[in-house]
């Protein structure tokens, strides 16, 4: 039996740059410039393995079993290692998909987008700008006014409720109380 001859030279030198760009496409964690940092054993303490391999392992939950797939309930979802709002409940809509997706950020400064060529495919990643933590993926396929979807894992998020003497302002209590960690 013969042994496969080498790739050729051009594409060794596309895989590798392709397996350069996937790692650098990393989040603010991997380029030293993060506002919040955390020691990935204080991580591994804080959050559930799920929430770890989502957040610091560009990890993706199953489809249609996250937490806040199907939440209806006003208030602001929060990254989940830093605590930082990322998106209104009056931007989330039912793309679907099997993952929360929203059509516009609270700000445009709380989230970072790296191209994410993983799985043989070209997609934006979005991370939050604070911590470097992996929300998701980006898509042209939202709906009005924007047009965007921000798909983005539960696992990722946490949600603090909507005061109810102060509704959209999301002031209340968080939920995270029922995985057993503490949120920020």
């Amino acid at each position: 039996m013969r042994a496969a001859p080498p790739p050729p030279p051009f594409l060794s030198a596309l895989c590798l740059a392709l397996a350069a760009a996937a790692g650098a496409a990393g989040s603010c964690r991997d380029k030293k410039d993060c506002k919040v940092v955390f020691s990935q054993e204080e991580l591994r303490k804080r959050l559930t393995p799920l929430q770890y391999h989502v957040t610091q392992e560009k990890g993706t939950e199953s489809a249609f079993e996250g937490e806040y797939t199907h939440h209806k309930a006003q208030g602001i979802y929060k990254c989940v290692v830093c605590g930082t709002p990322l998106f209104k409940s009056e931007t989330k809509f039912d793309s679907n998909s099997g993952w929360p997706s929203f059509y516009d950020v609270i700000s445009p400064d709380v989230v970072t987008f790296n191209d994410d060529f993983s799985y043989g495919m070209h997609r934006i990643e979005i991370s939050c700008s604070q911590c470097g933590a992996h929300l998701g993926h980006i898509f042209d396929d939202g709906p009005r006014p924007t047009g965007k979807r921000y798909c983005t894992n539960s696992a990722s998020l946490s949600f603090k409720p909507a005061d109810k003497n102060n509704a959209g302002e999301g002031s209340g209590n968080a939920s995270p109380a029922q995985t057993g960690k503490a949120e920020l």
